[in-house]
């Protein structure tokens, strides 16, 4: 899973899951103008194992995640002196206006050449999830399906609980998830899960002990996405008393 080779950053100009635009409004009378991305919306599903007593929860290599964690590691190059700069373009091309880059510094490497981070940097825990693309299916279904799917279990839909919708992503995408509790037992496991190799799903299924769950929730080490912090808080606070096990709080 965390053998990743062969990096390139090429542009995105077509995408069936993402599509940019830009917005002109007008707010209160001030002109503003605002990138986003129009996207799915989504199901995601916080999953108890109530056999083992732990939370079932997928991890899987994210391509933005890791970016991010290269871009963020990767070297600065050093600013020149502003009179070196002007001397040096002066002398490179006596038209060109002094300061105006003359191109790449002799000696910097382009980013392909430098070296990347572990793929471990862009491998994240999160809830078993999928998008809303599907439009003969009821938000239940598409939930049943993903965790069939990724965690190999087989739920019916009717013990699919809805905790709550919200926004995500508001300052790029502004999609609706909405999140679900499922309680599984061994008996409802039908297969290892693991995603849709078709789709180029490679996941692995993850277990997290219930007693160990919120010390994970705010394992800053641990990568996670919000879906799975504020859920563990959401099962402390309305399940954990019927289980009557401590949660770490």
């Amino acid at each position: 899973m965390e053998q990743i080779n062969d990096i390139q950053v090429v542009p995105c100009t077509n995408s069936n899951y993402l599509k940019p635009f830009r917005v002109h409004y007008s707010q209160n009378g001030t002109k503003k103008s605002w990138d986003f991305m129009r996207t799915h919306d989504s199901v995601s599903v916080l999953i108890f194992n109530t056999t083992s007593h732990c939370f079932v929860l997928v991890k899987q290599f994210r391509p933005a995640v890791y970016m991010c964690e290269w871009e963020r590691t990767k070297p600065k190059a050093p600013e020149p002196a502003e009179d070196a700069v002007k001397d040096e373009g002066a002398a490179a091309n006596p038209d060109t206006p002094s300061g105006q880059p003359q191109g790449q510094a002799a000696g910097t490497p382009e980013s392909s050449e430098l070296p990347h981070p572990p793929a471990s940097a862009g491998m994240t825990y999160e809830l078993c999830a999928g998008l809303v693309d599907k439009a003969d299916l009821s938000l239940e279904e598409i939930a049943r399906q993903e965790v069939l799917e990724e965690c190999g279990y087989d739920v019916p839909v009717a013990k699919l609980r809805r905790i709550t919708s919200y926004r995500s992503g508001v300052g790029v995408t502004g999609a609706k998830q909405t999140m679900f509790y499922a309680e599984v037992s061994e008996d409802n496991r039908v297969s290892e899960g693991g995603g849709e190799p078709q789709e180029g799903e490679l996941i692995e299924v993850v277990k997290v002990p219930l007693h160990e769950a919120m010390t994970f929730a705010y394992d800053e080490s641990i990568p996670k996405t919000m879906g799975v912090i504020f859920s563990f808080i959401w099962f402390h606070n309305n399940m954990s008393p019927k289980y009557k096990i401590s949660t770490n709080v």
